[in-house]
């Protein structure tokens, strides 16, 4: 199995420098993962350092919090695929669902789906602020909303990626038209191929050199 083509190879650090993103970059041309995952504002870079290459770019919208307007939203999305990007990964606002205010976080995501209907958008649900009842119904939501992909984790909250969670996922979306994206704490190849055999099309790490060395990374994400 080619694990490198499962990996969008991610650099989130609000301290991340050009240069990083360079290297990031170079790595992800070297192992042959499928992307790169960045912060809007790096997108025009790293398509700039990709362009003889077939990495794709994703770049993160709402991150990491979700909770800015739907029209911010919107904006940051369209100036990101104006930049290069080849995918988008939207933060869900989960103040509206936990208000139960379904109807509302619906139309955060379709907003943004309606500006890229033939492009990829992965909506992360944060699993860890979430109990079971509210992961299926955000589930049920991101897979009303018309998204290509239900995401974990930004990595950037209390938790990662579990199996219980991707399991529940699974258990809403499996039999339908959506994909699964794993991310948080994916640090290695056994849980990497674990997420994999689940039925998980996408893993979200800055650990993808480990994983396809089977070596140890000290990364959080």
């Amino acid at each position: 199995m080619e694990l490198n083509k499962f990996i969008d190879h991610t650099l989130l650090k609000p301290t991340a420098t050009n240069q990083d993103i360079v290297n990031l970059c170079n790595e992800a041309i070297t192992y042959g993962f499928f992307s790169v995952c960045v912060n809007s504002c790096h997108v025009a870079l790293a398509k700039s350092c990709l362009k003889q290459s077939h990495v794709n770019v994703c770049s993160v919208i709402g991150f990491p919090l979700g909770a800015m307007s739907t029209q911010a939203k919107v904006y940051e999305a369209k100036t990101a695929l104006q930049d290069g990007a080849n995918e988008i990964d939207m933060v869900i606002n989960l103040g509206l669902l936990k208000s139960s205010d379904f109807n509302g976080v619906c139309k955060d995501i379709e907003s943004v789906k309606s500006i890229m209907p033939n492009t990829i958008l992965k909506v992360i649900v944060e699993t860890c602020y979430l109990d079971k009842k509210e992961l299926i119904k955000a589930s049920e939501l991101v897979l009303k909303s018309g998204a290509d992909f239900i995401k974990t984790s930004t990595g950037f909250g209390t938790g990662g990626a579990t199996i219980e969670a991707v399991e529940i996922m699974k258990a809403v979306v499996g039999n339908n038209k959506i994909k699964i994206k794993a991310s948080g704490g994916i640090k290695d190849a056994k849980t990497a191929l674990e997420y994999i055999n689940m039925g998980v099309d996408r893993l979200g790490t800055s650990s993808g050199i480990a994983i396809v060395t089977n070596t140890i990374s000290n990364s959080n994400y």
